[in-house]
């Protein structure tokens, strides 16, 4: 299915997962979700994500990983809020700082999908989250600290901004002459292809920058069609496109899962680059692979 529209398609992605539940019979398994963990971070995925899912299985890879189940409302010892202590590396809104040669801006909080082991699913966004009149002052900080070469955007994803904001960003870093690498970090292309149009695209290829895109998916299942289509399109503008995967009870936890994955990455054009174990964070013990 083709979505041509990608901010309609953000604005009615799927939201109650008894509604989820009953497109791909299984209704059944209303009994086995999560309530305040639904509160507190609700469930969200594109159509075009939740469409790959496949009906009448309560074990598929891509349901699990968007579904909110009544394991997360159990508190688990050695599972944390803030499993990267992430609170005491924020120098100024927006800005995370913990290594010496580059630093991270939370573009935003928004996502396009929220994944149930995502370890920003406490974040404090609120506090955190640079609306566009505190970029100056995350623009000022990166740009006191001659020592950073690298800017990583992440959030949130920073693809929900729209290519005014993007573009208006990228030119801020962009006068930041001791930068000189931009990674962004963003599931998006895989999960709402339609996002990557012809105005992202001239962002990435007017940037005096050589950008690095670090895409996320778990399972070989992830890279349809249309993902693909937007990673080439990414690809000739020549950018490099690296992947990241968490190791996922259930999802990814086999050799045969993992060569799958990486074998797909690698025909579609995108370097399997880290596969990350479960960061402990409060809500997602049951991804945890013993």
């Amino acid at each position: 299915m083709q979505y041509s529209d990608w901010k309609k398609e953000l604005q009615q992605t799927e939201k109650d997962p008894r509604v989820l539940l009953g497109k791909v019979d299984l209704q059944h398994l209303a009994a086995q979700l999560a309530d305040r963990s639904q509160q507190s971070f609700p469930m969200r995925a594109p159509r075009s994500f939740t469409a790959r899912i496949k009906r009448a299985d309560p074990d598929d890879v891509l349901l699990r990983q968007i579904l909110p189940v009544s394991e997360e409302d159990t508190s688990t010892g050695g599972f944390e809020t803030d499993p990267l202590s992430e609170s005491e590396y924020q120098p100024v809104p927006g800005i995370l700082h913990k290594y010496h040669g580059r630093a991270l801006l939370v573009v935003t909080g928004a996502c396009a999908i929220h994944c149930r082991y995502c370890f920003r699913r406490h974040f404090p966004y609120a506090d955190a989250n640079p609306s566009p009149n505190q970029w100056n002052s995350a623009v000022e900080y990166l740009n006191s600290r001659e020592e950073l070469r690298e800017i990583i955007l992440s959030g949130g994803d920073p693809l929900t901004l729209t290519n005014d904001r993007l573009g208006r960003l990228f030119r801020k870093l962009a006068d930041i002459r001791h930068l000189q690498r931009l990674r962004i970090h963003s599931r998006i292309p895989v999960v709402l292809p339609d996002r990557i149009d012809t105005g992202f695209l001239e962002i990435l290829h007017s940037t005096r920058f050589e950008p690095v895109l670090v895409v996320h998916a778990n399972h070989a299942r992830e890279i349809d069609t249309n993902a693909i289509h937007a990673i080439n399109k990414i690809r000739q503008t020549g950018v490099t496109v690296f992947n990241q995967a968490v190791l996922l009870r259930g999802i990814n936890d086999s050799i045969p899962a993992l060569k799958d994955l990486s074998n797909t990455l690698f025909d579609a054009g995108i370097i399997p680059y880290y596969l990350h174990m479960l960061d402990p964070v409060q809500g997602a013990a049951h991804f945890e692979v013993e």
